[in-house]
């Protein structure tokens, strides 16, 4: 049975049950009403941790949402054609508004709102130091400004919801907010964020005002205000220290679930906790989706399933000597007892297709079961090398030639270099003395190779407007299905519109 935003929101308001996450450790609890639950700050922590909770889902974080984001990028196309059609549609742009995808993540999304909402409505019944107070219900702020920012991205023009929602009535006849006040609202969430978040928390998966900062940044380049997203990142860059943040040595540990609890880059971590999950609450599929068909490592025995997998473009033309195209791709399994290359896999597969595999998420999963499901990675959703190359970005649109802005590049460049502690001479520094439009290139490819199949490549195609080059003939992933008037927006799910003629019409072309 497929859920509404409506029912999901009445579960929320009145009988909601929060599982825990590795680290929050919270109990599961039951939201009656903010009235009548929040009596102590530790009432509201354990609502707040239920909205982060709601991010490790299968139907969020564990495959939904970053399978489509994937897919809907240049980077990573279907490698089993014998997969789900929802998956084949995001991917070829041939989505309807019933597409099995959104009809997950998109509720999801409303829940993670939902247990956010709650908390900051259950924050105003609490006798207690208001700093206390207000540094929790900030945390529900940031959860609200997350989950908008990636809904407000994909569908545009959505449902902006900012109370509790006590009896369904309250959102029968919702109507959608338009997109630049729904941005307007997400600022306005992560100020108060920023504000009051203290400088570190006790784990990444809790939001810290650098994390709250970040994303404003984040915010303001998607909108174009480059003033405001350099002055955003500068001020994290400015108190690294302060908060505990730097680029961590190795490329590889961002990506293997063991080291998660030692590293400084990450500003947010979903966190996902290996083989305890309770139903679709803690279940990653990431490392299976992007795994090798047959693959018999015991990393993941019995091999991933070979869905998402790069272009082989992607590979082709990204430089054999950086460090960080061996920690993104995967070009060998074992079959048989013997390692073979990629362009044998398919020998072993009538699934499999020879191409390397993203590698970040199946390499090294942690405690993870058969083909790396349910794994306990810590999915870094900012980390501080994205912080460097928004500050970049935003300085050279507004002074062109900084070198400022190319020093910022070239920390990631300088990291590029260490090989696990072996260091190599590549990636050069990029050098001095380039135009605006050369280093505006220059920092696009960066931010397409330092943060490759972090789902990220998507929301730059879209704020870029660059759909025409990346998916026409000579671009990584030709699609010639698409269409810049209707695939730059995701199409709003098909049973809400029925269900509430309020939200019609669909995005253009659906």
């Amino acid at each position: 049975m497929k859920i509404n935003i409506y029912k999901t929101l009445w579960c929320i308001g009145l009988v909601s049950l929060f599982a825990g996450c590795s680290d929050l450790e919270e109990k599961p609890v039951g939201i009656l009403a903010p009235e009548t639950f929040f009596r102590t700050t530790e009432d509201l922590q354990a609502a707040v941790n239920g909205s982060f909770a709601y991010m490790a889902s299968e139907e969020y974080w564990g495959r939904k949402l970053t399978t489509a984001l994937l897919l809907r990028g240049d980077l990573a196309d279907i490698g089993d054609l014998g997969t789900s059609a929802m998956r084949v549609d995001v991917n070829n742009f041939e989505m309807n508004d019933a597409n099995g995808m959104v009809a997950s993540f998109w509720p999801r999304s409303y829940a993670i709102i939902g247990a956010a909402n709650q908390a900051i409505a259950g924050a105003g019944q609490i006798d207690d130091e208001p700093e206390k107070v207000n540094a929790i219900a900030a945390q529900a702020c940031f959860s609200r400004a997350f989950a908008y920012y990636h809904l407000v991205r994909m569908f545009g023009d959505i449902p902006y919801i900012d109370f509790a929602v006590s009896d369904v009535s309250d959102v029968d006849d919702i109507s959608k907010t338009p997109e630049a006040e729904v941005y307007a609202k997400i600022i306005a969430d992560l100020e108060f964020a920023k504000k009051w978040l203290p400088d570190e928390q006790p784990y990444r998966s809790l939001p810290s005002k650098a994390t709250a900062t970040a994303y404003l940044a984040s915010v303001y380049l998607t909108l174009g205000e480059y003033r405001k997203a350099y002055d955003e990142a500068k001020f994290v860059i400015d108190n690294a220290g302060t908060f505990g943040l730097s680029l961590d040595a190795d490329f590889q540990d961002l990506f293997n679930a063991d080291k998660a609890p030692g590293l400084r880059e990450p500003l947010f971590t979903i966190d996902f906790i290996g083989q305890n999950a309770d139903g679709n609450l803690g279940t990653d599929y990431l490392a299976s989706m992007t795994g090798i068909r047959e693959d018999e490592t015991g990393r993941a025995i019995g091999g991933g399933w070979t869905v998402a997998v790069p272009q082989l473009k992607v590979f082709e033309e990204w430089d054999e000597k950086d460090y960080r195209r061996a920690v993104s791709f995967d070009t060998i399994a074992v079959f048989n007892g013997e390692t073979m290359p990629y362009t044998v896999f398919a020998n072993f597969s009538d699934r499999g297709v020879n191409r390397p595999h993203i590698a970040k998420y199946y390499r090294y999963p942690g405690l993870a079961g058969s083909n790396g499901r349910q794994s306990s990675h810590n999915y870094i959703a900012m980390r501080y090398a994205e912080v460097l190359l928004i500050a970049a970005e935003a300085l050279n649109e507004i002074n062109p030639g900084s070198s400022e802005a190319t020093g910022y590049l070239n920390r990631l460049r300088e990291r590029a270099r260490n090989r696990a502690g072996v260091l190599s001479a590549y990636p050069e520094d990029v050098p001095g003395g380039l135009s605006q439009d050369q280093f505006r290139d220059t920092v696009i490819r960066e931010r397409r190779i330092e943060l490759a199949f972090e789902f990220k490549r998507w929301y730059d195609i879209k704020r870029l407007r660059i759909g025409e080059e990346a998916f026409g003939p000579d671009g990584l992933e030709p699609q010639p299905n698409f269409d810049p008037a209707r695939d730059y927006l995701f199409p709003l799910p098909g049973d809400e519109l029925a269900r509430n003629p309020n939200l019609q019409p669909n995005n253009p072309g659906y």
